[in-house]
């Protein structure tokens, strides 16, 4: 009788060398990690403490949830395989569409109350997720990433040059034209004046360049950032090609800082160590239309994560039962439960971490439990939550065109395996699709005839093309999809 094998997902390492490859996960991880939070509180136009909160919160969560993925808690939570958790990027265009329409702190408790409730029904439907595969096919599943990396695009492209409104407009108010309006304003509101009061909400458009717009030294460090990650990816191996978006982002970084570009003023300021508490920004406000917006985005984020799961079996040799998919799916839902207490955003399994575990070929969970210590420590610390808020957006929109892109990519490369040569209607799913999800996009605006209750629900150019996919192929092609196409299609999916 032959000795039974140990099994790899439970070796036990020594501690050196499990802190050693726990970082190197970490490492692989933080861009990523660290870029939600950013963009989510620069759109709800928070202070930098308050953004810098919602890294600490972040990082906190981000290996609080990796913990009970990879050790387990109970019989109903954990996949108990390594598998390191972060915030998707597929719940990041819905959040900054509500961070668009409520800025500040009403913003952030919708934001945070439809993340709480999406975690609540993520829960509750993880035992059905498998039997709703079938309703997302490749061709559904691989237009709905596309979009996604199409309308975070526009996120990275904002980082770069600035935004179309504000501080960073294209253009400025003529100082001299604002004069004069304010001189005629002053003679119409004099006693026995002949010129008529000014109507109300009279404004002088924009018609001078803003310096602050496009600024070439900004867009060449964004190109620096750019350019040092296209030449490590190519001439680097291994571990430091995994980390190319985050060795850019430290380039850009220190030419911004010699520049004098960033300042470190607010990592001076910030403590050395500080607990995350419970609705530090704001207290949740639910709002059953956001929170549907919310769980569709996650039923998405849970069928990339079936395929993860799966494909992490296939590396660890160890069979992912049904009962075991239902832990690793409601984990997810559960650690979105707790994003949102802790003020953060929805949790899935980074797959960056998946091809990780396939480079190194080291397969025990406890390295990604050494992964997640290190973050809860990494979000006790506010210097380093105020070192990335100080980074200017330039050198993240470098960077931000290669992982929003990457989504964008991941997605196309979904659809190169669609069959569109026998199955033409294929094609129109994909045509429609897009279009419907890109209205928001270029037309922000065409809401505003309809009734102001329906806005929440279409103003997410993801979830109008969300339902219009999975609409489309019901019409076009039925509920045909079989649970293998689905999962296949999941498993190509490497970018959040």
């Amino acid at each position: 009788m032959s000795p039974t094998l140990p099994d790899p997902v439970e070796e036990r390492l020594p501690a050196s060398q499990l802190t050693a490859l726990g970082l190197q996960h970490v490492l692989v991880m933080y861009a990523g990690a660290v870029a939600v939070p950013l963009i989510v509180g620069r759109a709800l136009k928070l202070s930098p403490e308050q953004v810098g909160m919602l890294i600490s919160a972040d990082l906190f969560c981000c290996g609080l949830v990796t913990l009970i993925q990879a050790l387990g808690a109970t019989q109903w939570f954990g996949i108990r395989l390594p598998v390191m958790m972060g915030v998707t990027f597929a719940s990041v265009a819905p959040m900054v569409a509500m961070a668009n329409s409520f800025p500040g702190p009403e913003g952030a408790g919708l934001v945070f109350g439809s993340v709480i409730g999406a975690g609540v029904v993520s829960i509750v439907i993880a035992p059905l997720v498998s039997r709703l595969l079938r309703f997302f096919p490749p061709v559904v599943t691989g237009t709905i990433i596309a979009v996604i990396g199409i309308s975070l695009m526009r996120v990275g492209i904002n980082w770069i040059f600035g935004n179309p409104f504000g501080p960073t407009a294209p253009s400025v108010v003529n100082p001299d034209h604002a004069q004069w309006l304010a001189n005629a304003a002053a003679v119409a509101t004099a006693p026995g004046s002949p010129l008529p009061p000014v109507p109300t909400g009279l404004a002088i458009a924009p018609s001078v360049p803003n310096p602050k717009y496009a600024n070439l030294t900004g867009v060449g460090i964004a190109a620096l950032v750019l350019v040092t990650i296209l030449l490590i990816a190519k001439y680097a191996k291994g571990f430091f090609a995994n980390i190319s978006v985050l060795l850019g982002i430290v380039a850009g970084g220190v030419v911004a800082s010699a520049l004098g570009l960033m300042t470190f003023e607010k990592v001076g300021k910030a403590a050395w160590f500080d607990l995350v508490l419970p609705f530090e920004i704001a207290l949740p406000v639910f709002d059953p239309v956001l929170i549907l917006t919310m769980s569709l985005v996650m039923v998405v984020v849970m069928i990339e994560s079936t395929g993860m799961f799966l494909a992490l079996g296939d590396m660890t040799g160890r069979r992912v039962d049904q009962a075991a998919l239902t832990r690793g799916l409601r984990t997810d839902g559960l650690g979105t439960l707790i994003g949102g207490i802790f003020n953060t955003f929805p949790y899935t399994s980074f797959s960056q971490n998946v091809g990780l575990v396939a480079v190194t070929g080291v397969k025990s969970r406890f390295v990604c439990v050494a992964g997640g210590l290190l973050l809860i420590l990494l979000g006790l610390l506010p210097k380093m939550a105020a070192l990335v808020e100080s980074l200017p957006t330039v050198v993240l929109g470098g960077a931000g065109l290669v992982m929003f892109g990457m989504v964008a990519a991941t997605g196309i490369r979904i659809l190169g395996g669609v069959d569109f040569k026998s199955n033409r209607f294929n094609a129109l799913i994909v045509a429609i699709s897009i279009g419907v999800g890109m209205v928001p996009l270029i037309a922000p605006n065409f809401k505003q005839w309809m009734p102001h209750g329906l806005h929440p629900l279409i103003e997410s150019g993801i979830l109008l093309a969300s339902i219009a996919a999975v609409a489309l192929n019901l019409y076009f092609n039925g509920a045909k999809g079989g649970a293998e196409e689905a999962i296949a299609a999941a498993k190509m999916v490497d970018a959040h």
